[in-house]
C-alpha cells in the first residue's frame, strides 16, 4: 500500500471479507480503515457510528457504509450522518447503501412478507428480514443486527442534505431492494460543520 493512498473509513465493516468493501475501494489507491461496534470482527477501530470521536475530523477521503444506518434508532441517524461528514476531508464523499422501504412495502402489500425476494451471501432474504433485521443473525443472538429505522429515497437524501452533504444523489437498486446514496462534504474553505 502506498504511503499516499487515500483512506476509506469502512463503517460497520463486520468480518474481514473482501466482498464487503465496495469495488470502488478495492485497489492500491485506497487504504481501508475498518470500524465496527463489535470487537469480535477485529476492526481497526471499535466504536459506534453515532460517536466516532476517536476518528480525527477531516482525516479520511471517503466513508463506506453498507447496511448500517437501519440498525440505528431514527433519532440517531442525523448524528451518524454528521459524524460521517465530520471525519471526511473537504471534497471527500460518503457512499451509503441501505434497504429501500418503499420497494419492500410494495412486496408486503402484495402479501410477500415471508417469500424469498433475493439471495444474499447471508442466505435468502425476505421482506420481514429487510424491515426488522436478518432473522438468522437475530436468532444467533446478534441483537445489534436488528433494524430500528428505515428510509425511502427521499428521506435518505433529505437527512444527508440536513447533515451538510452537497451534492447528494440517491438511486434505487430494485434487484437488491436497496438505496444507494452518494454525498460529498463541500470543498469550500468557509464550509461550516453541520454538527
Amino acid at each position: 500500500m502506498s504511503v499516499s493512498a487515500k483512506k476509506v473509513l469502512h463503517v460497520g465493516c463486520g468480518p474481514r471479507l473482501e466482498r464487503t468493501l465496495h469495488k470502488t475501494f478495492r485497489s492500491a489507491e485506497w487504504q481501508e480503515v475498518r470500524l465496527d461496534i463489535d470487537p469480535d470482527v477485529e476492526p481497526d477501530i471499535v466504536c459506534s457510528i453515532v460517536d466516532m470521536s476517536v476518528v480525527a475530523t477531516g482525516s479520511v477521503d471517503a466513508v463506506w457504509s453498507r447496511h448500517n444506518l437501519e440498525h440505528l434508532y431514527a433519532h440517531e441517524v442525523p448524528r451518524a450522518l454528521s459524524e460521517f461528514r465530520r471525519v471526511l476531508k473537504p471534497g471527500g464523499f460518503a457512499l451509503i447503501t441501505s434497504p429501500d422501504l418503499q420497494q419492500v412495502a410494495r412486496q408486503i402489500a402484495d402479501g410477500k412478507l415471508e417469500e424469498v425476494l433475493y439471495e444474499a451471501p447471508a442466505g435468502p432474504i425476505h421482506a420481514i428480514d429487510i424491515v426488522y433485521g436478518h432473522t438468522g443473525w437475530l436468532a444467533r443472538g446478534a441483537a445489534f443486527m436488528a433494524h430500528r429505522t428505515g428510509f425511502t429515497a427521499r428521506t435518505l437524501a433529505t437527512k444527508m442534505v440536513r447533515a451538510g452533504f452537497r451534492p447528494v444523489r440517491v438511486r434505487r437498486s430494485e434487484r437488491e431492494f436497496a438505496l444507494w446514496a452518494l454525498g460529498y462534504r463541500p470543498a469550500a474553505p468557509d464550509d461550516v460543520d453541520a454538527t
